[in-house]
């Protein structure tokens, strides 16, 4: 991904503000609000390995599991008539209907 770091399995941004020439950004796809900043790349690329790093220690500490970024699921509202339709299609393959939208590409040819 463009503007982007990774560690761990975690996303970070990378911005920068020029006004008070820092870099800065977060980690990405979780709901819990991680940032970090620095002067020049270098910088900024271990504040982010080091925001993944306490992150990771916080949850182990207070004994709660970590966000897992893009962890494979997400929720769309498709509408009545699309989701009747995925239903059969699903039924038809005898599969569930996670596995058939998952596999869509694959079944709809």
């Amino acid at each position: 991904m463009k503007d982007m770091m990774t560690h761990k399995g975690y996303f970070g941004s990378a911005r920068y503000d020029d006004k008070e020439r820092i870099f800065f950004g977060r980690i990405e796809f979780i709901r819990a609000l991680v940032s970090y900043e620095g002067t020049d790349v270098k910088s900024l690329r271990k504040a982010f390995e080091e925001a993944v790093d306490d992150y990771l220690a916080l949850c182990k500490e207070k004994r709660v599991e970590p966000e897992i970024p893009l962890k494979g699921s997400y929720n769309i509202p498709v509408g009545q008539e699309l989701h009747r339709k995925l239903v059969a299609g699903a039924s038809r393959f005898k599969i569930p209907l996670n596995r058939y939208v998952a596999e869509l590409p694959r079944t709809s040819a």
